[in-house]
Formats: C-alpha cells, sequence, structure tokens
C-alpha cells in the first residue's frame, strides 16, 4: 500500500488537488502495481513562514513572491 505525503503552499484548490491525486494514483498503479483502493495520499499544506529555501523564509524571498501571492492570501 504506497502512502503518499504531499507539501505544498497552502492555497490550491480542491479542483487541483483533485486533479493531482489521480494523476499521482494513476502513476502509482501503472508503476508500482498497486491496487487503486491501496493508494493513500495526504497533503500537508504549508505556509511560506514555515519554510525556507537557501536559508530564507519563503515568506521573505523576493525571487518566490510571485508563488506566494499566487497561492498564499495575505493576512
Amino acid at each position: 500500500m504506497p502512502n503518499i505525503t504531499v507539501q505544498l503552499l497552502a492555497g490550491r484548490d480542491i479542483d487541483q488537488r483533485r486533479a493531482f491525486v489521480q494523476d499521482v494514483t494513476n502513476s502509482a498503479v501503472e508503476t508500482l502495481g498497486a491496487r487503486r483502493e491501496d493508494v493513500r495520499i495526504v497533503f500537508e499544506q504549508i505556509t511560506p513562514d514555515i519554510v525556507a529555501n537557501g536559508g530564507v523564509f519563503a515568506s521573505e524571498d523576493e525571487s518566490r513572491s510571485e508563488v506566494v501571492n499566487r497561492f498564499v492570501p495575505e493576512s
């Protein structure tokens, strides 16, 4: 039984997550030979203030501002 954990910035809508789940499930069935009903996918939605790349929080990294602003509403 594949257990797949996906970490992504919060803000993706249910349709985006649904499409992702279908694609990943199909890949697990085809590639791993898993039964569709045994593929488990868990989303961990993260915020830009708890993840850093290259020593800089995503919330403070100008090079990531376009992605952060697209998915994470300002508080």
